[in-house]
């Protein structure tokens, strides 16, 4: 029965005492691992946006000189056909989102400002309004192409 006992106790014992220095450099070395793929990961994801980047600065460079030799084409056909009258109307742009964004904010502004503070209040809406509007519109031009 001692014998038993002691086996047992032996046992338990030998079940009880877990390396945990070997248990920590695992996990240690696990999260290495992670911190390390992410880092790679990041890295190929900045040279993905940096290959985009310039893929997109040489398509408006590509399409700039498409441009260019265009209108120098038209310039040099021109002259050459000096007996054929050719009119190009150019089409119309129309208002500017800044413009747009100006006059509705102004009056907005001012439909506002009347309904809250008489009088003084519509002009200050208005004010207030047409700077909100054209700020706003002027955002979008720049995100069109059309304001740089």
């Amino acid at each position: 029965m001692k014998r038993i006992f002691s086996i047992i106790a032996i046992a338990v014992v030998m079940s009880a005492c877990t390396n945990k220095a070997k248990e920590e450099a695992v996990k240690q070395a696990a999260v290495k691992a992670v911190k390390d793929s992410l880092r790679v990961d990041s890295f190929q994801k900045a040279e993905i946006v940096q290959k985009q980047k310039q893929a997109e600065i040489a398509r408006v460079a590509e399409e700039r000189r498409v441009l260019l030799l265009a209108e120098q084409r038209e310039a040099n056909a021109a002259p050459a056909t000096s007996q054929s009258t050719t009119t190009t109307t150019t089409k119309k742009k129309g208002w500017s989102s800044a413009a747009k964004g100006t006059l509705i904010g102004a009056g907005a502004g001012a439909v506002g400002g009347a309904l809250i503070g008489k009088g003084k209040g519509a002009i200050i809406g208005g004010v207030a309004g047409a700077g909100a509007g054209y700020l706003i519109g002027r955002g979008q031009d720049k995100k069109s192409g059309r304001a740089q």
